[in-house]
Formats: structure tokens, sequence, C-alpha cells
């Protein structure tokens, strides 16, 4: 895994007359090597007969679970996140009234891949299973709060390095903290969705996804007391 931290202070910094508190706020960014994707994808079905759609979808469920077994992602790495069986209903633009077309059955399945290596043959798997979609494919660390705390301390550093600085160019020095907030990371990364067109199968060669570097940023703000050159 390649790491690196990267500080760096944002315009909002201010130190005004009369006032004894200099206000800086500033970010770093973490640069890594992602070990872990998730994605979801969804077996779907229609029919006349509700019962039969819900059939159909437990097949094809059936299928994608058998599927994901043996290219070694395991149950608890392949859970639902919802299920529906609703009627579906078109509208007739000849006599201006709704028609029922039947039910769809719907199985959405969240896979979480924490081999990247076994990242190609799970997308297969799913579409060999007869899934039409993989949706949303993104990238983690299973060091993500290793990643944080350290992101975090270094955006605390660059925010109180550049309130010296200031303090000093004032005359002045720097006093304790008298506010920290703390922003939600932000994790830089792109974000997939592959659809597969009806009657596709998969390809004889594997699926080759490559994830790239990946950013984990933090910012912060912060508040410090400015000490007058007069003052102890």
């Amino acid at each position: 895994m390649t790491l690196a931290l990267l500080g760096s202070s944002l315009p909002a910094a201010s130190l005004q007359a009369g006032e004894t508190g200099i206000s800086v706020s500033a970010s770093s960014t973490v640069t890594y090597n992602p070990d872990t994707a998730e994605f979801t994808t969804t077996v779907e079905s229609t029919d006349k007969d509700a019962a039969k759609a819900a059939a159909k979808v437990a097949t094809l469920w059936s299928s994608l679970q058998q599927a994901l077994r043996k290219v070694g992602i395991s149950s608890a790495d392949a859970s639902s996140t919802s299920y529906t069986v609703s009627p579906e209903w078109e509208w007739n633009s000849a006599n201006g009234k709704r028609e029922f077309k039947g039910y769809k059955a719907r199985h959405v399945v969240r896979v979480v891949v924490r081999d990247l290596g076994k990242l190609g043959g799970a997308i297969d798997a799913v579409v060999g299973a007869g899934s039409g979609t993989v949706d949303g494919l993104s990238y983690s660390s299973s060091r993500f709060e290793s990643l944080r705390t350290q992101a975090l301390e270094n955006a605390v550093k660059s925010a109180k390095h550049d309130a010296e600085v200031m303090a000093r160019a004032a005359g002045g020095r720097l006093g304790q903290p008298l506010e920290l907030q703390y922003g939600q990371p932000q994790s830089d990364y792109p974000v997939m969705r592959f659809a597969m067109a009806e009657g596709f199968k998969a390809a004889p060669a594997p699926t080759d996804v490559e994830p790239g570097e990946q950013k984990l940023t933090v910012s912060v703000s912060s508040r410090w007391q400015f000490v007058s050159g007069s003052g102890k």
C-alpha cells in the first residue's frame, strides 16, 4: 500500500483588529491503494401472476448466490438490500386508461469483494447468473479508520502551523485552541455502473477492473487564542 499525506491551508484564515482569536481552516489528503470493492446487482422477473414472478426471482437469486460462492464470495458478503413484488401499469393513449401489465419481482443484492483479485470474477458471476446490472461499483480500504485519523491529525497540525505564522507576523504568539470543528471525510473515487443488454452472455475473457489510486480528504476549522506582544 502506498501512502501520501498532503496538507494544505484553505483561504479561510483571519485575524482582525481588536480580536483575540485567529481562525484558520485546513485540509489534508491521504492517498492510498484500496483493498475492498462493493457493488449492487439486481435480479428481476415479470409475470401476470405475482407468485410466479416471485418464484422466477427466487430461482435467479439461488443461481446468483451459487455463482458467487464459486468465485469465493461468502453469503455474508452477498446480502439482500431490498425485495419487492409490485404491479406494473402502462398508459394506453388510445383509450386514455392505465392497463395492467403484470407483476414485477425485484431482489437487490449488495456484494462486497474483500480481495480485489476476485472482483472481475464476481462481476462475471452475477452476469452469468442472469443479473442485468452492476451498479455503484466503489472502492474502500479496510484501514479506513487509520487513514482518516492520519489525515485528521495532519489537517490540525497544518491549521496550527498557519495560525502560529499569523500570530508571529502580527507581533504576538499563539495561545490555546478555542474551537476545533471537523468536516466529514470526502472520498475521491469514481462510482461506476455497468448495464447489460437483454440476452447478454458473459464474455469468455474475464472482466478486468483496475481501481487505481484513491484519495481521502478531511477538513478542519479552528480558532486559536492570540496573545499580543505585551501579553504574558
